[in-house]
């Protein structure tokens, strides 16, 4: 049963798939109750889809806030009453006295977390404010972050755990690009965006490092679409946010946002 289920999902997907599987076969035949890491999106679909071969297990997604990107589940019996049980979340608050502060932005707070060991999992999404920072967490690792966090590139920082509930949000921030492109390949729009050659954005896409709607594909003639998000392994993200027309040469028109 579950080797028809990788048909669904790219290769590179099955670790989690496997994961899944057991955390839902697990909470229908043993009624057990599983709280897992935060999940992306993609991966948040992939527990839903398996869930939904059940009809005898729910689940219940929490980020901290309703818009979140990033979002722990709860896999639990049907019959089990979810809204009460804590979903394990904190806030990591950094702050400086430096005025470096001001420049520092997401990528600069996410490597300096992931510097201290610990999994990606462990982190929620991160709020650039301009006294600082809010970074959700799983509370289970709060105070190794809080202890340990001391600079954020190089910029002395102080930390302060806080209840979920004084989280502070930001608008996600994004550097608007409109481009003119002879076709909406995925490999033209992102050597335009990332401003590398054709050649060059082919490398990370055979390998497997791009990923569009947090789903791996290594097909760069994939046409992309508005709404689209697409990563590449440390080249950043951005988002397609508006496909406007066709020139008179016949080129597409597209105005995209990426994200800083």
């Amino acid at each position: 049963m579950k080797t028809e289920v990788y048909d669904h999902f790219h290769p590179d997907e099955r670790d989690f798939v496997d994961k899944a599987w057991e955390w839902v076969e697990r909470a229908g035949q043993f009624h057990e109750m599983k709280l897992t890491d935060f999940l992306d999106p993609r991966q948040a679909y992939i527990l839903e889809s398996i869930m939904n071969r059940r009809n005898d297990v729910q689940i219940h997604l929490d980020g901290g806030f309703a818009s979140a990107e990033r979002k722990r589940a709860l896999v639990a019996p049907d019959y089990a009453y979810l809204e009460e049980e804590s979903m394990e979340l904190a806030v990591l608050a950094i702050t400086s006295a430096d005025q470096k502060l001001l420049q520092l932005e997401h990528g600069d707070y996410m490597g300096a977390l992931l510097s201290l060991g610990l999994k990606r999992g462990k982190i929620g999404d991160i709020h650039v404010l301009d006294d600082g920072c809010h970074t959700v967490v799983a509370k289970e690792v709060a105070d190794y972050l809080s202890i340990h966090l001391h600079q954020v590139h190089r910029v002395n920082v102080f930390t302060d755990i806080l209840p979920i509930d004084q989280l502070r949000t930001s608008e996600v921030s994004l550097q608007m690009m409109d481009l003119t492109v002879a076709s909406l390949r995925l490999d033209g729009i992102s050597s335009d965006v990332y401003r590398l050659s054709r050649s060059k954005i082919l490398i990370p896409i055979k390998a497997g490092r791009c990923k569009v709607n947090f789903r791996v594909v290594e097909d760069p003639s994939k046409a992309l679409q508005a709404g689209d998000v697409v990563s590449v392994q440390g080249l950043g993200r951005f988002k397609v946010l508006e496909i406007d027309g066709v020139t008179k040469k016949g080129r597409f028109r597209v105005k995209v946002g990426r994200f800083v």
